[in-house]
């Protein structure tokens, strides 16, 4: 089950962020930040969440929106799945999600960075199996030998 955002949802999907092994510290805190973002200002349209319940339990979420100044660019952001529920088919409905409601928008692209260390070759090979393109690379973008990746799935 999806559904939106809530206050209480926060120590969860720290937890998630933090136990997946994916993200670093600096990135959990940005993570955060953008939760709480989302959480103080309901009226803000920079940003939009989706929360995964399994069994009445978080299980993740995707965070994403539209892109400024472009026509019909949206930016998944975040997305992450508890361990014990991935490989369950959590990941995959978070990310049709946020794919359903860009098309319902007219969107005609999803874009995504992530990294190119080998701690994200999971990450990587999910966003290829859901049809997401390695559209760009910029080298030592994060830091020497660790280049941003940019996927892109068009509509």
């Amino acid at each position: 089950m999806l559904r939106e955002l809530r206050a209480g949802d926060l120590p969860a999907l720290e937890r998630i962020l933090t136990t997946t092994g994916a993200f670093t510290p600096a990135e959990v805190a940005v993570a955060m930040e953008l939760l709480e973002i989302v959480i103080k200002d309901p009226a803000q349209r920079d940003y939009e969440v989706a929360v995964a319940e399994v069994l009445e339990k978080v299980a993740g979420y995707v965070l994403f929106g539209p892109v400024p100044a472009t026509e019909g660019n949206f930016d998944l952001y975040w997305i992450a799945v508890d361990p014990a529920a991935q490989g369950s088919g959590v990941g995959q409905r978070l990310i049709e999600h946020v794919e359903e409601e860009v098309r319902k928008r007219g969107g005609r692209m999803v874009c995504l960075e992530t990294s190119s260390q080998g701690g994200y070759s999971r990450t990587r090979g999910f966003y290829e199996k859901a049809g997401y393109l390695l559209e760009s690379r910029i080298r030592d973008f994060y830091k020497p030998g660790d280049d941003r990746l940019t996927y892109v799935k068009r509509f």
